[in-house]
């Protein structure tokens, strides 16, 4: 007979989401998931089959979170000026727990390496082609650039986010206005 679940997996996966963005993937050990999440070993590997299957699940969570500022982004009829707000919004989002862990999906990238679960980095790979191609659907806004133009520009954007999202570790607020500022005077 099965055990029933004395706890709710969002709530859990939040913990743990937590748990490896202010850690990182490879730092964060089982013992330290089963006490943030509040469950033992046996419920983690029931419901999430391992340490990678919690890490998928969170980086899933993530995404949910930072979709508000993504919509706000697709939504946007302000061209560059709409990037240059996701930019400012994202700097809220990655400090509206008050610890400076910059972005998840950043803090992961810089970590992986070759021999990474394939899971993880399609990921990570989904997630940074979605907001590159928003960046570049809202340059496009300006008729006046090339298609070579946008696609340039929006490599730059996603790197230059990448910058940022790393930034927000260590960085003051006028820093880091500074370095947004900065970079849209190359737009």
């Amino acid at each position: 007979m099965a055990r029933k679940k004395t706890y709710i997996e969002e709530e859990v996966i939040e913990k743990a989401m937590n748990l490896f963005w202010r850690n990182g993937y490879e730092t964060t050990s089982m013992q330290m998931l089963e006490k943030e999440m509040g469950i033992n070993k046996f419920s983690i590997y029931a419901s999430f089959g391992n340490k990678n299957g919690v890490f998928i699940e969170c980086l899933k969570c993530y995404k949910l979170k930072l979709n508000q500022i993504i919509k706000n982004l697709k939504a946007s009829s302000g061209g560059t000026d709409g990037i240059k707000q996701y930019f400012y919004d994202f700097i809220n989002f990655s400090k509206e727990t008050g610890v400076n862990k910059g972005c998840l999906i950043t803090n992961t990238a810089n970590e992986i390496g070759e021999g990474a679960d394939e899971n993880v980095k399609e990921i990570l790979s989904r997630f940074t082609n979605e907001v590159k191609q928003a960046f570049a659907d809202s340059l496009q806004q300006d008729k006046t650039k090339s298609i070579e133009l946008i696609e340039q520009q929006a490599d730059y954007l996603i790197i230059a986010m990448f910058g940022l999202s790393s930034a927000t570790r260590v960085f003051n607020k006028t820093q880091l206005d500074n370095y947004i500022e900065n970079i849209f005077k190359n737009i």
